[in-house]
């Protein structure tokens, strides 16, 4: 309690603000504060010492105010420029607060700030200081929070006068505004009934949600949200009153509905004005009305009941809109409403609410509105399915009726929502109650639903059948088993529809089929369609299509009607086809066959939770399912997956934690049921498993699967006292066969040293694999036995295989609770036997023996842990392991040892094979394990070294964060120091430590170690073997991403910094070429009117002059450039022809149909490869007008509009104008090599091949020079080697900006052509196509 407090007043100098400290008070006994009587000044504080330093000096924090200060902490250190001037004004109070030794309690900040509040503002002119007003609005609305609710109910008048003037300003600012709401809400919180009870005209609460209420409509996005809240929180927090709702929201709700009808009247009267779309579909206003309203919908739990029907009018109004999101805003009130419908205490006012909705029922043909309507009508009886389930479930014949009319409706979204409405009825309207136990009434009430559903089939809803079989799918769903005395006429109206050949939607029909047969069940179903199968009769058509929906579908029915309809049917099919005989088989004989399978492939579906387990599995069913599994092997999948499903499904029943209603409803089986469906398997399952053991043996290793997860099913239901015979007998004889396996496996070499695929594996192998299924559900006296027949299986070294199915076997114990007790118990005999076994062991064992060795170490007493480095070199060696299975289980063991060891304990050395009796105890802990590790770095061959570098990778990775810091530094130095050794193994191993170290641990200490890192890297860096030079690439990308270019610069030598350059323009190029891209994909339209952006203006230009890489990338790319390149220059991971899709076009006037299916055939992603075509073309005629056949050099002789200028001139070539030529041509097409000539019957053939002299001609002097320049690659921008200048291949490898490219006869002309530029733009940039047209490439070039 103060006895003394002055209000406090600081402010900057420049504002002439002063602090006041008055000396008479008044004691306000109840919310112990002290209001100031009167104000006298006292002295000035000096703020600018504030102002250099952004919090003053050392505070006290009370106990009562420690949430307030870890708030006020944050704005004592600012971290923005923004904030600094709070932190200044926070400051001060609390220091004046220490000046006059008063307490820095909330109640004093409050009196604080709001003194400081009223010198900021001046109520007479309405001034308001905006910079120093936001300062302590913010800090107020912090505080206030902490303030007595009795201080603000008693001081509302003088605290809402003080924050006022700030609102009215004409110029108020959004932060202002948003700390002053906040002010306010905390404010109205604290109010009561009685404060309540004032009218708008007085200063009370209710004026202040009139102005909240204008603010929640503000323009502004923050203004409005904070507006809003604050409502949501004032309607959320009610005065203690007998009333639900709070007294201010009928206020609320009128104010929101008139916001709301006086924008949509503005919208209407818009969008008469104004037909433009776009400004129809701008209405921010009438957005702002919805959202406050929905504001208040939820926050004051749906609405007022009085102001129900208008809201709805108004909103189905708004849902009429074009305006997507309006009509979304409209929904959301409604789904708003209902939700706060949905608790009892304002679910009175639910029926209003659907009654107006109801009477607002739109035309039945409005596509606009009826769509929203029915949306708002299935989740308005949603809800009232949950308040009230029996009530809403009655009227559900009255809806169904209702909405089902608009599926005769002619528009498709009329009926696909009145189909969804009508789903929504039969899945939420139908209580669990009425399906278990219905009344007289409720069975009406189905009766009903059934002849409406009934009723949606006829010929009046054709146009929506395919929405109407959605509907009677969730019928089914719903009804349940119910539905079989009620749909029969349902499913004979659609099972005609399916038969019928013109019918098109099968795939929706045998969707409702199925939902029948799952919820009716097989029986009734086939009772109304049945299969006439085995005796098809005139007028009964054969059902065969059934089958595959009974397989998937059948559930929780009768097994007895599998063996009384199916049974004899497979009987009937597999009969016919014995009479065949050994004949070649029919198709008739086939369909049979097939017919026999897809009947079994129903048995698992039948064992799926049967009704009738005990009665219908039988000993005859049982008998013929052994035949069956003995005779024909091609059914025992089916059949074991059935006996495996009796099992397993009664299992998951007992196992299921829901209550036994639930479980009822759900399978119509109680727990009791499923024990007693166990207990009578339990009784089979002796002569189930003889049976099953012997169709294991019988069968080949890659279909032994199902028969071994079946075993195992009834091996867990088995009695312990046939667990015992059974194993008794199989231990017997395995040990017989042990004895037969080396004569067994010798014969066997001896007939083939190569197995067959076909055969079968010896008996032993078989036996094994029983044993080890048994294993985890023995009793704990069996274990010696079990671990005897173990010791006596691992040291065989002729049988790899039963080998490592004996290793199988720890791995297996520890699955079950007795395993793992027996594991625990006979640990050190089981050391004792991997150490034994260790020199023995095989290397297709390798795996299994390392899972045996970690379930080992897994079940170590903390006594044992010399095991460990016993086994170590083990583990270590084993990661270097050719199969990726062992090497994973290497590296698993490994980690299993360092989290064994850092639990603790003491490691007697003594212990530990080949080490001295007197070796001492040690502690057992990380730095322990990875010294053991360590010993391998100096192993005598490098494979060791290599292994131990990378386990000590693995470990490290693991466990770096809890080793000491001068453990890992240590570490890392010494296995950096293998990085320059001369074996290529040992490097390759060092070179995955690196990443890992430059990956994983932390930055501080790695960066130190860059100096000898980067130079040791950068020695590899120039070696191809075994990926070297990709691996320490990769390392110095991830080095570069982690400590920058600059940093790894620092340390590497001269001759390698080219490969750094490298990695940092190919980064650059890649965020170049990326922004490219997308630039040129958003300007894809445009690019035939705009100029290029980049370095060339055309994509030919690109082509022919660009290059991958910088023009200053010399220096980075030539030899240490480790990326490939194409024989254009552009590299292949990185170039553009990774990016572009090409379409070859028919022609200019036929652009390609993408809608046709050939379209894919003329779509890229690489650069498609023309050939040359012949094509029809005018006669030619020289200059005399004499007619011309051939070419000269690839161009017409006359008439030609691009005959090459730089051509060379050659009397001696046929068709070149003069007499002499066009002779020449006429002999060279008759005699020529290239002349036609007649096959046999007279056909002509023509010749295509190349000849190699085609180029061999007379040149002058100066062209001959040309000519040898650009053979020789020395063209005019740079050196190029012409390949293929011949044969017509594709160009030059050019070190300059352009290479030679190909030569005659092929895609760019021949040797005098090659300077031709439109020769080059065609032969580079334009593809010839079929007639000889030119088409384009369009795309992003290569």
């Amino acid at each position: 309690m103060l006895h003394d407090f002055a209000y406090l007043d600081h402010v900057c100098d420049e504002l002439g603000v002063h602090l006041i400290v008055d000396d008479g008070f008044e004691y306000h006994k109840e919310a112990d504060w002290l209001i100031s009587a009167e104000v006298r000044p006292i002295d000035k504080l000096n703020v600018e010492k504030y102002r250099a330093s952004s919090h003053g000096s050392s505070r006290s924090t009370s106990a009562s105010g420690m949430s307030l200060n870890e708030k006020l902490d944050k704005i004592r250190s600012p971290k923005l420029e923004n904030q600094r001037e709070t932190a200044i004004i926070l400051s001060a109070v609390e220091d004046t607060l220490r000046e006059q030794k008063h307490s820095e309690t909330p109640t004093a900040y409050f009196a604080a700030l709001l003194a400081l509040l009223g010198e900021a503002v001046t109520p007479s002119n309405g001034t308001v200081n905006k910079s120093l007003s936001y300062s302590v609005l913010y800090l107020l609305n912090i505080v206030i929070a902490h303030v007595p609710p009795a201080i603000l109910r008693s001081k509302f008048f003088q605290i809402l006068t003080t924050i006022a003037p700030a609102l009215r300003s004409q110029d108020v600012d959004a932060p202002l505004l948003r700390s002053s709401i906040g002010c306010l809400q905390l404010l109205l919180v604290a109010q009561d009934a009685p404060a309540w009870a004032l009218p708008q005209t007085q200063i009370s609460p209710r004026q202040v949600i009139a102005g909240l209420l204008k603010l929640a409509i503000d323009q502004r996005p923050k203004v409005r949200k904070r507006a809003q809240d604050a409502i949501t929180h004032v309607l959320q927090h009610p005065p203690p009153t007998p009333s639900l709702d709070h007294p201010v929201a009928d206020m609320c709700a009128e104010t929101a509905l008139k916001s709301l009808s006086d924008a949509l009247a503005v919208a209407n009267a818009n969008k008469r004005k104004n037909k433009d779309p776009a400004q129809q579909h701008h209405q921010p206003g009438l957005m702002h009305a919805l959202q406050l309203v929905r504001t208040i919908a939820s926050a004051s739990g749906s609405w007022p009941s009085k102001k129900i029907e208008p809201l709805c009018e108004i909103l189905m109004g708004v849902s009429r809109s074009n305006n997507e999101y309006l009509t979304t805003g409209a929904f959301e009130v409604f789904e708003v409403m209902f939700k706060g419908m949905a608790d009892q205490f304002s679910s009175s006012k639910l029926p209003r609410l659907m009654e107006a909705i109801s009477e607002l029922k739109p035309s039945q043909n409005d596509s606009q509105l009826l769509p929203p309507w029915i949306a708002v009508i299935s989740r308005g009886y949603d809800v009232s399915a949950q308040i009230d389930p029996e009530g809403t479930f009655h009227k559900l014949p009255e809806l169904f009726r209702t909405v089902s009319e608009f599926l005769s409706s002619a528009a498709h979204e009329i009926r696909v929502s009145a189909s969804e409405c009508l789903i929504s009825f039969l899945v939420n309207c139908v209580p669990e109650s009425v399906i278990a136990e219905p009344s007289i009434f409720d069975e009406t009430t189905l009766e009903k639903l059934a002849q409406l559903a009934t009723d949606l089939l006829s010929v009046k809803y054709q146009a929506a059948w395919m929405e109407v079989f959605n509907v009677e799918a969730a019928f089914f769903e719903a009804l349940r088993w119910r539905a079989v005395t009620l749909a029969r006429n349902i499913i004979t109206t659609i099972g005609e529809l399916r038969a019928s050949e013109s019918f098109n939607g099968k795939k929706e029909a045998d969707v409702v089929l199925g939902k029948a047969i799952q919820s009716m069940g097989p029986e009734a179903v086939l009772e109304i369609l049945p299969l006439n199968l085995a005796k098809s009769e005139k007028g009964s058509p054969g059902r065969a299509w059934l089958l595959p929906l009974l397989r998937d579908n059948v559930i929780n029915t009768n097994l007895s009607h599998f063996k009384s309809e199916f049974v004899p049917l497979s009987e009937a099919m597999y009969q016919r086809v014995i009479d065949h005989g050994e004949s070649e088989k029919t198709m008739e004989v086939k369909i049979f066959e097939t017919i026999v399978h897809q009947t079994w492939a129903l048995f698992p579906s039948y064992c799926n939770l049967p009704l009738d387990l005990a009665p219908a599995f039988d000993q005859g069913f049982a008998e013929l399912l052994s035949n069956l599994l003995y005779s024909q092997p091609e059914l025992r999948a089916d059949i074991c997956r059935g006996l495996q499903t009796l099992v397993e499904s009664n299992q998951e029943i007992l196992a299921a934690e829901a209550t036994e209603q639930e479980i009822l409803l759900r399978s119509r089986i109680t727990k009791a049921t499923a024990q007693t469906n166990l207990d009578h398997l339990a009784t089979c399952a002796g002569n189930l498993l003889a049976v099953l053991f012997n169709v294991y043996s019988q069968t080949l290793p890659q279909f032994r699967g199902y028969i071994l997860q079946c075993i195992n099913a009834y091996l867990s239901i088995t009695k312990e006292k046939e667990l015992l015979e059974t194993f008794t007998r199989v231990t017997e004889m395995l040990e017989t066969a042990l004895t037969d396996t080396v004569s067994q496996l010798q014969a066997a070499k001896q007939q083939s040293k190569e197995p067959k695929p076909q055969q079968m594996p010896p008996t032993s192998h078989t036996l094994m694999d029983l044993i080890i299924t048994l294993s985890i559900y023995l009793p704990l006296p069996t274990f010696v036995q079990l671990f005897t027949l173990t010791s006596r299986i691992l040291p065989l070294t002729n049988d790899p295989q039963l080998q490592k199915k004996a290793y199988k076997l720890l791995p297996r114990l520890a699955t079950s609770a007795n395993g793992s007790l027996a594991l625990r118990s006979r640990n050190q005999d089981l050391q004792s036997l991997l150490l034994s076994s260790a020199s023995t062991a095989s290397a297709p064992a390798r795996r299994d023996r390392l899972l045996a060795l970690a379930t080992t170490i897994d079940h170590l007493p903390p006594s044992d842990l010399h095991f460990i480095p016993s086994v170590l070199s083990e583990a270590v060696i084993a990661t270097k392991e050719v199969n990726e299975k062992a090497r994973t289980a290497a590296f698993d063991v490994l980690v299993l040892m360092g989290r064994k060891m850092s639990e603790g304990g003491t490691i007697e050395q003594a212990k530990i094979p080949h080490m001295d009796a007197a070796a001492p105890m040690v502690k057992a802990n990380l730095e322990e394990f990875f010294t053991m590790v360590s010993a391998g770095l100096v192993g005598e061959t490098p494979h060791m070294v290599s292994a131990s570098i990378t386990a000590l990778t693995r470990i490290l990775y693991e466990f770096h964060g809890q080793l000491e810091r001068n453990a890992v530094e240590d570490l890392v130095s010494t296995l950096t120091l293998f990085l320059t050794s001369n074996n290529r193994e040992i490097v390759r191993s060092c070179l995955g430590f690196t990443k890992v170290i430059i990956v994983s641990l932390p930055t501080e200490l790695v960066q130190p170690r860059l100096e000898t890192l980067i130079p040791g890297l950068l020695g590899w860096s120039k070696e191809h073997k075994s990926r070297f030079r990709t691996k320490v690439k990769h390392i110095l990308e991830r080095m570069i991403r982690r400590f920058g270019v600059g940093e790894v610069e620092r340390w590497c030598p001269e001759d390698g910094k080219k490969l750094v350059q490298n990695i940092r323009k190919t980064k650059e190029r890649k965020k170049r070429r990326k922004a490219e891209g997308a630039g040129e994909e958003g300007n894809e339209e445009e690019e035939g009117k705009t100029a290029r952006k980049g370095r060339f203006e055309s994509e030919y230009d690109e082509a022919v002059y660009g290059s991958g890489d910088d023009e200053d990338s010399d220096a980075g790319s030539s030899d240490d450039d480790p990326t490939p390149r194409s024989k254009c220059g552009h590299s292949r991971k990185d170039g553009v022809s990774g990016k572009g899709t090409y379409i070859t076009e028919l022609s200019d006037d036929e652009p390609l149909d993408l809608l046709s299916r050939n379209a894919l055939s003329h779509i890229s992603t690489s650069k498609p490869v023309q050939f040359k075509t012949h094509s029809k073309r005018k006669a030619q005629v020289d200059l005399d007008g004499k007619l011309v056949f051939g070419e000269a050099n690839g161009k017409s002789i006359a008439g030609a509009d691009d005959w090459d200028a730089m051509a060379v001139d050659s009397k001696e070539e046929p068709g070149d104008g003069t007499l002499e030529g066009g002779i020449g041509a006429y002999v060279e097409a008759i005699r020529g090599r290239d002349a036609v000539q007649r096959g046999r019957g007279g056909r002509l053939k023509f010749s295509n091949k190349r000849h190699r002299d085609v180029d061999e001609m007379e040149v002058d002097e100066e062209k001959v020079a040309v000519g040898r320049r650009e053979k020789s690659g020395r063209g005019a921008f740079g050196k190029g080697i012409i390949r293929g200048a011949e044969r017509g291949r594709g160009g030059g490898r050019g070190k300059g900006e352009r290479g030679g490219r190909g030569g005659r006869d092929g895609r760019d002309g021949g040797v005098k052509k090659r300077f031709d530029p439109k020769m080059q733009r065609k032969g580079l940039g334009v593809q010839k196509v079929r007639d000889g047209r030119v088409g384009k490439l369009r795309g992003k070039r290569g």
